[in-house]
């Protein structure tokens, strides 16, 4: 299981903190995916996207950490792991924006971030942000000392950005041949802060992609991970999606982390499958379930994983298991698997499972089997009697998948009863062998015809 290389059509943007580096990410990108706020520092992942500008696609990095690079020096753990980021995103990249800022000038920082660029030897295309006018168009020439072309821009005003991406695009490769590959399948790794969800990724991408922290919170964006296991038609390609920890909503304590739970709610919706992450060594907690409880509102595909297992010293696995079933019992339908990132043991098992789940989150049963299945589960075990009256089931149909939906054309809805349609979610799963796939059962009256 080895990752492919990054893509090489790839943009890195750099500079010092609050220069504007995500809102020009967010410009270039037309939509807002990194989070935006006058706090130094907000990034520290780099965040990847794919982009498109004058039908030229290309693959835009956000990155954290060159700001930071004093407190990297004097010990600052997150700052240290976030200049790694910055460093891996400079490898990554062809083409390079240093971001700077017209209403400051130059300071010592830029020079010095100049100087990391130019001994990368990559193409660095100076974006004089908050020009907000052309009358501080001026202003940008004292960029010039940089070594580099200078565009005067607003990321505000979506100002200059027509000129600096046409000069810029010119420095990547050719597109490669186009693919007729799959859109990739998008997996959003949750839990609480600290649950290991960074080092989950990191293990599964074999080198330290995001930042890995013991300080809670590490993650404040949520970063998407390009990932492919294998190679030509038969690759399997993957989206991962490493969220914030959400914490308590008593604890939640600043603007920054309040947008964070919003992303980790849109990044859930926007996913085909969930993986939820659990502590080995806190167990399943009243957050665990807050979360648990968004993945099963969303109906989306989920996978659960204790992580941390080389820790738990003599708990078994069955101990837990019964205990996560107890916490969470309408997730019982999720593989549950029991890891250690540190190790890496039993990661592999965890993708694999990707692959399961999404090929039962777009099953697709015919009329004449989903029937025959529905009949012989009504033959085996009635629906209880309802004030005189018994619920009967006349045909049903799938209308959709993920999640899968079935269409249910009975005598009366008001006759289901919450144990009965518990019993008929079980009994179709076990027919279908469907595991870590919602299923969502549409009860419909309809008169008999005769």
């Amino acid at each position: 299981m080895q990752p492919t290389s990054p893509p090489t059509r790839t943009i890195a943007i750099v500079g010092r903190p609050n220069v504007g580096k995500s809102a020009i990410f967010n410009r270039l990108l037309r939509r807002r995916l990194a989070i935006v706020h006058d706090e130094p520092g907000v990034t520290r992942d780099r965040i990847v996207a794919e982009a498109t500008w004058n039908d030229d696609v290309f693959t835009l990095i956000d990155t954290g950490g060159i700001g930071l690079m004093d407190r990297a020096r004097e010990g600052d753990e997150i700052a240290a792991a976030a200049r790694v980021q910055v460093e891996a995103a400079l490898d990554d990249a062809a083409a390079v924006i240093l971001v700077v800022d017209t209403q400051v000038g130059v300071v010592p920082l830029d020079e010095e971030v100049a100087r990391l660029l130019r001994a990368r030897a990559r193409p660095v295309i100076v974006a004089a942000n908050k020009a907000d006018h052309p009358r501080h168009d001026d202003a940008a020439d004292e960029f010039v000392r940089l070594g580099f072309p200078v565009f005067p821009v607003s990321a505000l005003h979506s100002r200059g950005f027509e000129d600096l991406m046409e000069v810029l695009l010119k420095h990547l490769p050719p597109p490669a041949p186009a693919e007729t590959a799959a859109a990739p399948l998008v997996v959003t790794v949750a839990g609480r802060p600290n649950a290991g969800k960074s080092s989950y990724i990191n293990r599964m991408l074999r080198r330290e992609r995001l930042v890995v922290s013991s300080i809670p919170g590490t993650t404040r964006d949520s970063i998407e991970v390009p990932f492919t296991v294998g190679t030509g038609p038969q690759a399997r390609r993957y989206l991962l999606v490493d969220t914030a920890g959400m914490r308590p909503a008593g604890r939640v304590d600043s603007a920054v982390e309040k947008f964070s739970l919003i992303r980790v709610e849109e990044a859930i919706h926007r996913s085909d499958l969930v993986v939820l992450i659990f502590d080995a060594l806190q167990g399943p907690t009243r957050q665990d379930k807050r979360i648990a409880d968004l993945v099963l509102e969303a109906r989306r595909g989920c996978i659960l994983v204790v992580n941390k297992w080389d820790l738990a010293g003599k708990m078994k696995q069955d101990e837990y298991r019964e205990a996560l079933r107890r916490e969470l019992p309408f997730l019982a339908f999720a593989p549950l698997h029991f890891i250690s990132a540190k190790t890496g043991e039993g990661v592999a098992g965890t993708i694999e499972s990707f692959d399961r789940v999404a090929s039962q989150i777009s099953m697709t049963f015919t009329t004449g089997v989903l029937n025959r299945v529905l009949r012989d589960v009504f033959a085996k075990k009635s629906p209880p009697s309802v004030k005189g009256h018994r619920l009967k089931l006349y045909y049903a149909t799938q209308v959709g998948v993920r999640p899968l939906r079935l269409k249910m054309f009975v005598n009366d809805p008001d006759l289901v009863v919450p144990a009965y349609r518990k019993f008929l979610e079980s009994r179709v799963r076990a027919k279908f062998g469907l595991e870590g796939a919602p299923l969502v059962f549409l009860f419909t009256a309809r008169e008999r015809e005769e």
